[in-house]
């Protein structure tokens, strides 16, 4: 009788545990931001500009790789600026 408790425990386990891989997963992408104000004030664009790139700016955050969407230190709650955009805020000094 044991033995049918525990297989009922973990059936119904395992059916918790994949009910819960799509929250998990759609949670993952959710967490992503942008900040639309302030991307509209700098001009923000998603290409560079005149050779100049986010990639190469001092306010960039870089992502986990250099072709992954990173952060900006003037553009606060946005974690999806590209290394390849550009906006008027792009400095060097």
């Amino acid at each position: 009788m044991n033995v049918v408790l525990t297989r009922r425990k973990l059936l119904k386990n395992v059916g918790v545990a994949l009910a819960a891989i799509p929250i998990v997963v759609v949670s993952r992408f959710a967490s992503a931001a942008t900040n639309a104000a302030i991307r509209t004030q700098l001009k923000y664009q998603a290409k560079p500009e005149n050779g100049n790139s986010c990639a190469s700016c001092l306010e960039f955050i870089p992502g986990k790789t250099e072709h992954d969407l990173g952060g900006c230190k003037v553009i606060p709650d946005d974690d999806e600026i590209s290394p390849d955009g550009y906006c008027t805020a792009w400095n060097t000094m």
